[in-house]
């Protein structure tokens, strides 16, 4: 399956660019391009969090108070990144993780993360509100694709969901446990973006603002939550008022995660832990892995920065632990490896590379991150990322304390 060339994305060719890692040398420079190529409403979308957004900064906090001392004369050490995860071993500790709406962001992202992300031989995980379907997306995936499920609410659609994952080629279920109500994300409303999308006159004079995204949204046609449409036939009977995300639950409980034990055939991720007894409940209920998150600080204002649980979490099971809030760059990586995670995923930075440079923007990202962690690793004289836990420092006791 052939890209369409950077052009026709609104994006220069590679004969008149620049050469990327002289311009683009960090998530910031991807995330600063980004942001003058994507319409307002579709930006608040992507890059804020919820209330003050304090969470997200303590995302931060909790990363910078990571520290480590460079080791000296220790001759020359060769890194290796490589992690084995549910039976397939990755070149690199990091993939994507899911973003809603995907394709809001930019026309087709969801194809172009995970073509990118599975040639690069990392895992790329499809959301249920993508816009695009699991049947568009598995093929790329090679048949090792991550499914995200927000839980629907009634049994045939959770069982035909499940069964349409399976058969696209996604051998991993990711289940979203953080999100037992709506949030309330006052940038994105401020932004303008309704549910389903819609053009009003405030949502045109930005789209006219940044024609290489509206050229690119024209010839895709208006996004939607395109794996929930075949559900969608009774809406209006039920809520004049409601869209379609309405068919999903959004406050599983016990009993909803043993029957996903039960009806999922491979390994199950539940994404949304932030306590240690928690974890250690969801490694007796047969989970296969532990996904430390606070959504990135879009649910909840008074959530603790994610990496400070990822001690007590790593302590209280002997499960693979994934980890994403707050990862702007390899030293974050890494900072995350030795707290313990064993993998790390990211969802903005993704989206920032396709906003900014189009199909070759997840490439050039996949290389900003190793470049990025062999420079710092080289600092420590370890080999391994794994190798840096216990010998982790701490800024102040915001990770100390756990």
């Amino acid at each position: 399956m052939q890209a369409r060339p950077l052009a026709d994305h609104g994006f220069p060719t590679p004969d008149t660019r620049m050469d990327l890692h002289s311009r683009y040398m960090t998530v910031a420079d991807l995330r600063r391009a980004a942001q003058r190529r994507v319409p307002r409403f579709a930006w608040a979308y992507l890059d804020t969090a919820t209330g003050t957004e304090a969470t997200a900064r303590r995302n931060r906090a909790a990363l910078d108070s990571v520290l480590f001392t460079p080791s000296i004369l220790d001759g020359e050490v060769v890194p290796d990144f490589a992690v084995s995860l549910f039976g397939e071993t990755h070149p690199l500790p990091f993939g994507v993780a899911p973003v809603g709406q995907s394709g809001l962001l930019w026309p087709g992202a969801e194809r172009m993360l995970a073509r990118a992300a599975t040639g690069a031989g990392l895992p790329y995980t499809l959301s249920t509100v993508a816009n695009a379907t699991p049947e568009e997306v598995g093929p790329e995936t090679l048949g090792k694709g991550w499914f995200q499920l927000y839980p629907p609410r009634d049994p045939e659609m959770r069982r035909d969901m499940l069964a349409r994952a399976k058969a696209s080629g996604f051998h991993v279920l990711v289940v979203t446990v953080d999100v037992p109500v709506a949030s309330r994300r006052e940038r994105q409303v401020k932004g303008g973006l309704v549910q389903p999308p819609r053009i009003t006159p405030r949502i045109a004079l930005q789209c006219a603002m940044r024609p290489a995204w509206s050229l690119a949204r024209l010839r895709a046609g208006m996004p939607r939550m395109k794996t929930l449409d075949r559900y969608s036939q009774d809406m209006a009977s039920r809520d004049p008022t409601a869209h379609i995300g309405y068919l999903l639950r959004t406050a599983p409980d016990w009993d909803y995660l043993r029957w996903l034990r039960e009806a999922w055939d491979g390994p199950l991720v539940v994404k949304g832990v932030l306590k240690a007894e928690d974890a250690e409940r969801l490694e007796r209920e047969g989970v296969d892995a532990i996904w430390v998150s606070n959504h990135g600080g879009r649910q909840f204002d008074g959530a603790r920065g994610a990496a400070s649980c990822l001690p007590a979490v790593r302590a209280a099971t002997q499960l693979p632990v994934i980890f994403d809030s707050g990862i702007e760059g390899g030293l974050d990586i890494l900072r995350a490896v030795a707290l313990g995670a064993d993998f790390v995923m990211l969802g903005r930075a993704w989206h920032y590379a396709v906003c900014a440079l189009g199909a070759a923007g997840p490439a050039h990202l996949v290389e900003m991150l190793r470049r990025d962690m062999v420079a710092n690793i080289g600092q420590l004289s370890v080999a391994r990322p794994v190798d840096l836990r216990g010998k982790v420092e701490f800024a102040n006791a915001t990770v100390a304390r756990e």
